[in-house]
């Protein structure tokens, strides 16, 4: 493992100090502009997966498993018959199979991020 080179001290006015070469010290500087870039984005990133989790609780909220439903394990055989319905049923009964398998997806989702 290389040794990091260690910057030469000097003493000005009874205070110690560390001189850099220009060369350095252009280096220093543009090392600041990225970390201060890279916190910025951060700092955005952060935001959205806020902003995305707030969307995705009031989401879950909104749809919830159909009444009856056993969607915590998924559509199967602990949901009710709409739940477990091919699609040919009547648009009600189709949306309450949508709700479940929307309400288990957030579900499984969530718990794999936790």
């Amino acid at each position: 493992m290389a040794k990091r080179p260690q910057p030469r001290r000097i003493t000005l006015g009874g205070r110690e100090a560390v001189a850099l070469t220009v060369e350095e010290y252009e280096q220093l500087i543009a090392s600041r502009r990225q970390i201060g870039g890279q916190s910025a984005r951060l700092r955005v990133l952060a935001q959205q997966a806020k902003q995305t989790e707030q969307f995705l609780e009031e989401l879950e909220a909104l749809v919830g498993p159909a009444a009856g439903c056993g969607a915590r394990r998924g559509p199967g055989p602990d949901c009710s018959t709409t739940c477990q319905a091919d699609g040919t049923t009547g648009s009600d009964e189709t949306v309450d199979c949508l709700r479940c398998a929307i309400a288990d997806l957030l579900r499984r989702h969530r718990d794999l991020a936790s």
